[in-house]
């Protein structure tokens, strides 16, 4: 089966360090917020349902609103999988009240390059100099992986929302791509951000990320000025190319994210090695300090702490530091490719399989929805997965109540297959039986004599005559 590129994710960051509630109108404002409130601050994330807005698992109800420089500027033009910074209030029953959404794209231009694996469900995108790297989780509307890594160089115009990396590079969250030839609605075609090298005050030319950019003509922001300028600066640059260059037409310096004594949700990849002996890592840009008071859940711990690790941290911020009162993986361990059996509210059992979708679970849309309809509200997400539907799910492996699988996407395949396939860890083994994900699986023709408790495997199964799931193949990961 396709290796989970999330599984490997965290696999790599343990042994080397490297990496609710149904939903109100769309767009409407005017649910009521939660009277448990228990945070007021900000909340930065990936979009992963409407109705209003989804982030982090909370429903934010909004105005409708957006505020951006990139030509997004109601709630109906975000897709699922941008990045948004959410002010406002939130409470324990996943539901909250916003006031304001600030949406900036990451990078954007003509897409020069491109690679995907679909077996290992990874790749890269080459956008104005820029190396963004893609996997299971990013959301692609326009075209699919595939279709960009097959297309020529200018073909498609991308936009990116991404986590800046240690390196400069990026890893997506979401991939917006059009023609070459359709302009997203802003301005300037190339956007940029980084960390200033090379700056040359006599030339006005500096570089982020190998792409040299031309500053002559620029204008600069209102806490920006030309003078501020200095080599290991983050800035964003908007503007088009010339010749290899990148003249700039509007130069910012990296927004502040949050304001001090927040309450704080934010997901994103780390960024670099965690620092043990300050116990500190950098996420989005900001400091994150892990003290003796901060929880790891999910089965995370403080030495899987590494650089491109999926997490969300809730906590305060104090001196221009997060202090961490909680940290996750969003990165997942397990996968699940089957036909969806039963659907009962916020469950799904997928070829023998309990599925549960939290407010963090990504329901994919089809691709070629018509603009106008393309933002659905959450339950209607969930009422699109119908019994008979064959589904791919990512997510994390739950051994409570029996063992599950708790999604964090889901996406709907064209497969009609008689055999399942799932990735997860090994909860028990008998002579001639062996569960995952909460599943009994009889051994059928396999040998399952050296698949231990604990070991992660990879199974292909089929559902028999008499109503037990076999195995057909099963191996160890190593």
């Amino acid at each position: 089966m396709k290796r989970n590129p999330l599984t490997t994710a965290i696999r790599l960051a343990m042994t080397t360090a490297v990496a609710g509630s149904l939903v109100a109108c769309g767009g409407g404002g005017s649910g009521s917020s939660s009277s448990d409130t228990t945070s007021s601050g900000t909340s930065v994330g990936p979009v992963s349902g409407f109705g209003s807005v989804y982030v982090n698992g909370t429903r934010f109800d909004t105005n409708g609103s957006v505020n951006s420089d990139d030509g997004i500027e109601r709630e109906t033009q975000l897709e699922k999988g941008m990045i948004l910074k959410v002010r406002g209030r939130w409470g324990d029953d996943g539901r909250g009240e916003a006031d304001r959404l600030d949406y900036d794209d990451s990078v954007r231009g003509l897409l020069q390059s491109a690679s995907w694996d679909d077996l290992e469900g990874i790749g890269s995108l080459q956008v104005a100099g820029q190396n963004i790297r893609i996997d299971d989780q990013t959301v692609f509307k326009g075209a699919t992986p595939e279709t960009l890594a097959s297309a020529g160089a200018d073909t498609y115009r991308v936009r990116v929302s991404a986590w800046r990396l240690e390196d400069g590079s990026f890893r997506a969250s979401f991939v917006g791509a059009r023609l070459a030839g359709d302009d997203f609605d802003d301005q300037n075609e190339v956007e940029i951000e980084g960390e200033i090298t090379d700056l040359d005050t006599q030339l006005q030319t500096f570089r982020i990320n190998g792409i040299e950019v031309n500053y002559q003509s620029a204008e600069f922001d209102d806490d920006l000025d030309r003078d501020d300028l200095a080599n290991g600066l983050i800035v964003e640059v908007e503007g088009h190319i010339e010749g290899g260059v990148l003249i700039a037409e509007e130069i910012d310096d990296e927004d502040d994210l949050f304001d001090d004594d927040d309450d704080v949700e934010i997901a994103g990849a780390i960024s670099g090695d965690y620092d043990e002996s300050a116990r500190q890592f950098r996420l989005n840009g900001i400091t994150v300090q892990v003290n003796s008071g901060t929880e790891f859940d999910d089965g995370l711990r403080e030495s899987d702490l590494g650089d491109g690790l999926l997490v969300k941290v809730e906590g305060d911020f104090r001196n221009g530091v997060l202090v961490a009162e909680e940290i996750e993986p969003r990165d997942g361990d397990a996968e699940l490719e089957g036909v969806i059996e039963s659907r009962d509210d916020n469950e799904l059992t997928v070829s023998g399989v309990r599925v549960v979708l939290t407010g963090n679970t990504l329901i994919e849309d089809d691709d070629d929805d018509d603009d106008d309809d393309r933002i659905s509200m959450r339950i209607q997400d969930i009422e699109s997965l119908r019994t008979g539907d064959f589904i791919e799910v990512e997510g994390i492996q739950r051994s409570s109540d029996g063992g599950y699988l708790e999604a964090i996407k889901i996406e709907r395949e064209d497969d009609d297959d008689d055999q399942f396939e799932m990735e997860g860890r090994v909860t028990a083994v008998t002579s001639d039986s062996v569960t995952v994900l909460g599943l009994t699986l009889l051994q059928g023709d396999e040998d399952i004599s050296e698949i231990r408790v604990g070991n992660q495997v990879e199974v292909e199964y089929f559902l028999n005559s008499g109503g037990d799931y076999v195995i057909e193949e099963i191996e160890q990961d190593d």
